[in-house]
């Protein structure tokens, strides 16, 4: 399937070309059409699977079929989770944009308040926002949330991480009037994000990219190194550092504080790393992702609430340093590398406590991951088997009886009142009495007769 199957303009196919689209993506081509019919869409699509343009390419259409009038406030409204998503969103929709008239813009903290309120006066026709910024401005009347038609929340289990939930909520209250709403979620397990939609959505129509096309899975090769413990951990991931094929890294970790470690062995090993820190300022963040994505070979240390809202294209290993905690989680990461048709590699350190986790990431995307071995870097442990949950197994041993037969075969129960010595019976007693009652009569005559 080609773009030009999906109904859309002539200026969106022109701008699909310029920005060197080839195809569209699973997601993509289930979600199109079905947005362009009206409905709400609850979407399970991780990154990596192209959800971005999946939602702007129609919303952009939507907005060409149906022109209005005159210069106003936003008709389609975006929410993410974070300043640096919004930014990428912002990217997306100029390129998509570039052969129309419509005008995208963003809202996001940062920036200065009077900036904004200027911006807000003049026409927009796509805003890309944060939650709490975008209420603030709701707050002060500087915008009419009676022209939204159409509501996109991207990445919604990463708006409720981060506490955004309650001010979406009052945000859709405020923009009622809208004609569609879509929920974009990379994944959509547990009840915390089905009962957000719940509220959001009106019968939506379900659409499921949870796991990466197989045409863009083989983009990224994947393969895990057993390793016995964290020094043998660094030794793996050092060697792949100092490999001339590694380019650009990003090294995922589970703390701050192991990560923290791990970049002082890395810097007292000759490699100067960069870290991303979610309590860093956003100029210091903003300062490292330009100078990562400037360098031709560096990598960069990020766990996975920092690395929320970094999308550099020319990314060629992402290393698992630690196991994430959900196989969705993985596909996320993953995502990061192999873009915009481009090979990528993703290396997974695995412990012997991770092979439990690993197991459910291979369930997860249906594919069995490759172990590979550097030479004079081999595990000393063997793979460690993963147990299934369940009563142990029985020792062998003679056949069990069946109950009945057992029943049958089973001597009867003494009981304690069945050895009661309970006396002598009555005719015993009767027959007893009667011998001693003659025995006296005899002893009385002969008494009376001496």
């Amino acid at each position: 399937m080609d773009f030009a199957d999906l109904d859309l303009s002539p200026k969106l196919l022109k701008a699909l070309t310029a920005s060197e689209y080839k195809r569209p993506t699973t997601i993509q081509q289930q979600m199109i059409p079905t947005v362009l019919d009206g409905v709400d869409v609850l979407a399970n699509a991780p990154t990596g699977t192209g959800k971005t343009a999946a939602y702007l390419l129609p919303a952009l259409q939507q907005l060409l079929d149906f022109p209005r009038a005159k210069s106003g406030p936003p008709r389609v409204l975006v929410l993410v989770p974070t300043r640096e998503l919004a930014a990428q969103v912002l990217d997306y929709a100029n390129k998509l944009s570039q052969c129309t008239h419509l005008d995208c813009r963003v809202l996001t903290g940062g920036v200065d308040h009077a900036e904004y309120a200027q911006m807000l006066k003049r026409n927009i026709d796509v805003l890309i926002a944060t939650p709490g910024r975008l209420l603030e401005y709701l707050n002060q009347e500087l915008i009419d949330p009676r022209q939204i038609e159409t509501m996109i929340i991207d990445e919604a289990d990463r708006t409720l991480e981060m506490g955004h939930g309650q001010d979406v909520e009052v945000i859709a209250a405020e923009a009622r009037w809208r004609k569609q709403t879509l929920l974009l979620s990379a994944t959509l397990e547990g009840n915390l994000v089905a009962d957000f939609a719940n509220r959001l959505l009106e019968e939506p129509i379900r659409i499921e990219a949870n796991q990466v096309p197989r045409r863009e899975k083989n983009r990224i090769h994947q393969w895990i190194h057993l390793a016995d413990n964290t020094e043998h951990k660094r030794q793996l991931l050092l060697h792949y550092l100092k490999s001339e094929q590694t380019q650009k890294v990003i090294v995922f970790g589970k703390t701050r504080a192991g990560l923290a470690e791990l970049a002082d062995w890395l810097r007292s090993e000759g490699i100067e790393p960069f870290e991303i820190r979610g309590s860093m300022e956003q100029d210091k963040r903003n300062e490292a992702l330009q100078r990562f994505s400037q360098q031709e070979r560096c990598c960069i240390l990020a766990t996975d609430v920092a690395a929320r809202g970094i999308d550099v294209r020319d990314i060629s290993h992402v290393i698992n340093f630690d196991m994430p905690r959900t196989a969705d989680v993985y596909v996320h990461r993953i995502g990061r590398t192999g873009r915009a048709g481009a090979k990528g590699t993703a290396i997974s350190l695995v412990e012997a406590h991770d092979m439990a986790q690993l197991e459910r990431i291979e369930r997860y995307i249906d594919e069995p991951l490759a172990r590979r071995f550097v030479s004079g870097l081999r595990p000393k442990h063997k793979e460690a088997a993963v147990g299934k949950k369940g009563k142990p197994a029985k020792k062998p041993g003679k056949k069990k009886q069946s109950k009945k037969l057992a029943d049958a075969v089973k001597p009867a129960k003494k009981r304690l009142r069945d050895k009661k010595n309970k006396g002598a019976p009555r005719w015993l007693k009767s027959k007893a009495e009667g011998s001693t009652s003659g025995a006296s009569g005899k002893d009385k005559s002969n008494a009376q007769d001496s």
